[in-house]
């Protein structure tokens, strides 16, 4: 993960100009040249030991292998792993997708690829796979989250960034305040394959946020039928698991 030095330099003189701000306190990054606060950097939760062997959520019982969800479910998806404790970084995450806060994904995707980058390649990924939102989505807000995370990654690791294989033909409503099955049935029908014919055997799905995993499971039915052998994904944040 080596600084492009010209990257690096078009960078500082940005931060010069549009001062950075910090992902967790919002204000001008102190010291200059960091992505984020240090006084802030310990306020930030990451995802520790021991965690569900599928979903990759941290478990509270030592003993446990799955977590609640993953036991009482089956996914459609490989496995799965995330970064931070989504408690941690929930105001934080709220602003990148919603106030326009992109910058954030330059810390964000470096931290993924620091902490997880040798999950990731040792699963030898053809391509991370954003999770796409609908075009009216992608209108109002200017850009899918998703993507510019699975981007920021893609970069530090070196990893082909896959925008085009699937697309949200479904707008389907906010995911928050439904329940299990009320999730499933607003994703039916909301993917569908671009490409004909897929050549990719092994993908990561990046998203922000792993709740449920209804919107991975979602993708990877449809990633299967296209093909793909193998289906893992990356969060930047996840909950706790039982």
């Amino acid at each position: 993960m080596r600084k492009n030095p010209v990257r690096f330099f078009f960078g500082m003189l940005l931060d010069l100009i549009y001062p950075r701000r910090c992902p967790v306190c919002d204000k001008a990054v102190k010291p200059f040249g960091n992505l984020i606060c240090e006084e802030c950097v310990k306020k930030i939760k990451y995802v520790k030991a021991p965690c569900c062997q599928k979903c990759g959520k941290e478990l509270k019982d030592t003993r446990a292998v799955f977590c609640h969800d993953c036991m009482q479910r089956a996914h459609n998806y490989d496995s799965g792993m995330a970064l931070f404790d989504y408690r941690s970084v929930s105001d934080s995450i709220y602003r990148f997708k919603y106030r326009g806060r992109q910058e954030y994904a330059a810390y964000y995707g470096e931290r993924m690829a620091r902490i997880l980058g040798k999950r990731i390649l040792a699963l030898h990924p053809d391509a991370l796979v954003p999770v796409p939102i609908h075009r009216s989505k992608k209108r109002a807000r200017g850009f899918n989250q998703a993507e510019v995370l699975a981007k920021e990654l893609g970069r530090f690791l070196q990893i082909p960034v896959e925008t085009k294989l699937i697309k949200r033909v479904r707008k389907t409503k906010p995911m928050k305040d439904l329940s299990a099955q009320e999730r499933q049935n607003n994703l039916k029908r909301a993917f569908k394959i671009c490409d004909n014919d897929v050549k990719l055997s092994t993908i990561i799905i990046i998203d922000d946020i792993y709740t449920t995993g209804s919107t991975i499971d979602a993708m990877a039915r449809e990633l299967r039928r296209a093909g793909i052998q193998y289906i893992y994904y990356a969060a930047l944040a996840i909950g706790n698991g039982m």
